[in-house]
């Protein structure tokens, strides 16, 4: 063993969900978009979860009509939206995917569940009928795409 290196040291640790930080729910230091994408991504998860149980969003339209696969499909939504947050304070690149799956998820939803309704135009199916809800979708998804976001994450997410 080197001069220096003391047994308990690990030189190169590695990068496991155990090194995650619990009490990490918000990094002050990466970029701004990915800061105002990680509260985003919480809001959002917030909001999808009372959607989900109150049958008031397309989440909970979606619990309702498709049955069980409608509810598997909504607590994902709900948990990709709280991962990816997450995940991205903790400089995970998971959590960067999870981030753009549950930022994308509205618009892949809103058609999976109008897929059967006949005579709904596609601003309608893309738009949800919901303008405050877009922008804030439209939002999330501009944050994470973003070039600032995707250079961070690129080079500083393990």
């Amino acid at each position: 063993m080197p001069s220096g290196i003391h047994p308990g040291i690990h030189l190169c640790e590695p990068v496991s969900m155990s090194s995650l930080d619990p009490r990490n729910w918000f990094d002050r230091l990466q970029p701004q978009t990915l800061q105002i994408a990680t509260l985003l991504l919480y809001l959002n998860g917030f909001f999808a979860l009372i959607g989900l149980v109150d049958e008031s969003d397309w989440i909970g339209f979606a619990r309702v009509t498709k049955g069980g696969l409608g509810l598997t499909v909504g607590l994902a939504v709900v948990a990709a939206h709280v991962l990816g947050g997450f995940l991205m304070a903790n400089d995970r690149r998971l959590g960067y995917w999870f981030g753009l799956v549950a930022a994308f998820s509205p618009f892949l939803l809103r058609f999976w569940v109008l897929a059967d309704f006949e005579g709904i135009g596609l601003w309608d199916r893309i738009s949800g009928n919901n303008t405050l809800s877009l922008i804030f979708e439209v939002a999330l998804c501009a944050l994470l795409l973003h070039p600032h976001s995707r250079e961070h994450q690129r080079v500083w997410y393990r």
